[in-house]
């Protein structure tokens, strides 16, 4: 889990207008922070096969939201996986 204040931060940087929290660049940004967290877990405890599974669970959220996103918003899609690193 993220904690707020770095939350708000990922909200506030990638928002689309002002009151957004849910937008898909938004849940997009989020899912990707708590995914590095997850990833950096599982380096130290190889075993936590539970946290394992979430991360797994929230990988698959993640393309599903940047498939919808690239069908709505082709540009905005590339841009975001541009800002975020991400390979898609």
């Amino acid at each position: 889990m993220l904690e707020k204040a770095a939350k708000n931060r990922i909200i506030k940087k990638y928002k689309t207008h002002e009151g957004d929290t849910g937008s898909p660049e938004v849940q997009i940004a989020i899912l990707t922070a708590e995914i590095e967290h997850l990833t950096e877990h599982l380096k130290g405890h190889k075993k936590d096969f539970s946290s394992r599974r979430g991360l797994l669970r929230k990988v698959g959220l993640r393309r599903r939201l940047f498939r919808y996103l690239e069908k709505e918003n082709p540009t905005g899609a590339q841009g975001l996986a541009e800002k975020l690193r991400l390979k898609f």
